[in-house]
């Protein structure tokens, strides 16, 4: 049934795809499609504007106009269908033969000194598994088992030169883009990731793009859900390959 009543109202013009709005909507009616937020059916909005707060744009207002009206059960089911969802990740693959891209493999780390910075030679990788894109990452592979895990933004390594040096050593990587991917699975995975893992920190690294804020906020969102509190910091890179801002934050 159709009422005039309140409604969130989104200005695709102004919306980065940034998916905090996604985040802070507990009816879900809100999803990144191509690109841009919009609402997944008018029904599943509640009208109190909840998101407002949350995008950095100022592309989401509540206005009064003629729609479907909020509908909780139709919201619970929606709810109960997206949990029962499953992940966007690879299972484990076995040790030999599969796709190369979700293969999991570990290797041996070697810190040589004669390749460090400074010295004129080429700095060795600080890469200690595969595969990295988090999409393709099982919660339970065995890397992420007690680790210090990194959690980048997929261009954060081609603009911060010394990415691997400063920020990868000794940590287990996982990348992806908050823009272009579901921030929703995003959360799943993280919220897998943490009730199995055992993770014992987090470093958040992101871009100052608006659209790659909602990094953070993601894998907050995953803690969260998992029930689990580790310490967070989060580094801001800009677009030249400087860090803008760090901060340190127990989730």
């Amino acid at each position: 049934m159709r009422a005039v009543r309140k409604i969130v109202e989104i200005d695709e013009e102004r919306c980065d795809g940034c998916g905090l709005c996604v985040l802070s909507c507990a009816e879900g009616a809100i999803q990144i499609v191509e690109g841009k937020a919009r609402l997944v059916s008018e029904s599943y909005c509640d009208g109190l504007g909840a998101c407002l707060g949350e995008c950095p744009q100022g592309a989401l207002r509540v206005i009064e106009r003629e729609s479907e009206e909020f509908d909780p059960e139709a919201v619970e089911e929606y709810l109960k269908q997206m949990g029962n969802q499953q992940p966007l990740h690879a299972p484990a693959a076995p040790a030999h033969g599969g796709c190369p891209s979700a293969r999991i493999r570990t290797f041996e780390v070697v810190c040589d000194e004669s390749t460090s910075r400074g010295t004129g030679g080429t700095s060795p990788s600080a890469l200690s598994h595969w595969p990295v894109q988090l999409r393709l990452v099982p919660a339970n592979a065995p890397f992420l088992k007690s680790a210090d895990l990194l959690v980048a933004a997929d261009c954060v390594p081609v603009a911060y030169p010394d990415f691997h040096r400063d920020f990868l050593a000794g940590k287990v990587v996982l990348i992806g883009c908050p823009k272009f991917d579901n921030p929703m699975e995003y959360v799943q995975k993280f919220a897998e990731i943490f009730k199995t893992a055992d993770v014992k920190r987090v470093t958040v690294v992101d871009m100052e793009v608006p659209c790659c804020s909602a990094l953070g906020m993601i894998v907050r969102k995953g803690l969260e859900v998992a029930g689990k509190s580790v310490p967070v910091e989060q580094v801001t890179v800009s677009t030249r390959g400087g860090i803008l801002d760090s901060s340190r934050k127990i989730a």
